[in-house]
C-alpha cells in the first residue's frame, strides 16, 4: 500500500493517463475528488421482491395503490412462475414465495392504520423500479 498525503491507497485511481483503471472507494481522483461506492443493504423481505416484466410490475403497483397487498400477493405467484429475485439463490423459490405472501399479509393487516397502504405503494414502486432496471440492462432486438 502506498501512502499519499495521509491517505492510504487501496487500489488504482482513475487518471487522465489510465482511464481503464478501477477507482477504489476512498481513493483520490485526478480532479482532486474522491470516488465513493454506495451499496444498499436489503433485508430479506425487500430482497424477496421479484423482478417481473414491466407491464406486470405496473399492474401490481396499480393494485397495491387501490387494494393494499393485492399486487404483492400476485407478485408472490410470479416467483413460482420463474420471476427472479436476489434471494432465490440463498433461500430457494419456496421461501421467497412465502416471504412475499408474508409481506402481502403485513400490508393487508396494517392497511387499517395507513402503514400497510403506504408500504404497499412503496412495494409496488420497487417492483416497477426493478422491472425498469431489468429492461434497461436487457439487450434490445432492433
Amino acid at each position: 500500500m502506498a501512502q499519499t498525503e495521509g491517505l492510504t491507497m487501496l487500489g488504482n485511481a482513475k487518471t487522465k493517463d489510465n482511464l481503464g483503471a478501477k477507482a477504489m472507494a476512498g481513493c483520490p481522483t485526478a480532479g482532486g475528488g474522491v470516488v465513493v461506492e454506495v451499496r444498499e443493504k436489503k433485508g430479506p423481505l425487500r430482497a424477496a421482491i421479484p423482478t417481473m416484466p414491466f407491464p406486470l410490475a405496473v399492474i401490481c403497483l396499480f393494485l397495491n395503490t387501490f387494494i393494499p397487498g393485492l399486487g404483492t400477493f400476485i407478485s408472490a405467484f410470479t416467483v413460482l412462475c420463474g420471476a427472479r429475485s436476489e434471494l432465490i439463490s440463498e433461500r430457494g423459490v419456496c421461501c421467497v414465495f412465502w416471504l412475499n405472501v408474508a409481506a402481502a399479509l403485513i400490508q393487508i393487516v396494517t392497511a387499517v392504520i395507513m402503514v400497510g397502504w403506504i408500504m404497499s405503494i412503496f412495494w409496488g414502486m420497487d417492483m416497477v423500479i426493478l422491472a425498469s432496471c431489468k429492461e434497461q440492462s436487457a439487450p434490445q432486438d432492433v
